[in-house]
């Protein structure tokens, strides 16, 4: 099995910043230092079986590459595009958001 490294965009850094701004402006510390472990174990899963992501968006927005993966315990998804070298990780976005809208944003920034 061959380990590919992760790659985040900077609208994925983004995105997962103001997810831990919000549990640490609510008080919510744990929330916060879980949400980075289950990232953290979410990334080693697809450096390791890319694969395995559902290409339900795929479909969806006519961008055949595209997978996402959920998080362990927290309502976010991983979207990401595996590159012969790399896992390309172009968001990590709250599942109750406008995943469409906010997706295709990124696939005319990709071009």
């Amino acid at each position: 099995m061959k380990f590919k490294p992760v790659r985040q965009r900077q609208l994925a850094v983004e995105d997962v910043q103001d997810a831990i701004d919000y549990y640490v402006k609510v008080d919510a510390l744990p929330a916060a230092l879980g949400l980075i472990d289950a990232l953290e174990a979410a990334y080693v899963h697809i450096a390791e079986h890319p694969a395995t992501g559902s290409p339900r968006y795929a479909h969806e927005l006519n961008i055949p590459e595209l997978r996402s993966w959920p998080l362990t315990r927290f309502p976010f998804l991983i979207f990401y595009v595996e590159l012969p070298d790399a896992v390309d990780v172009w968001r990590v976005l709250h599942m109750k958001r406008d995943i469409p809208v906010w997706m295709l944003d990124e696939k005319e920034n990709s071009n």
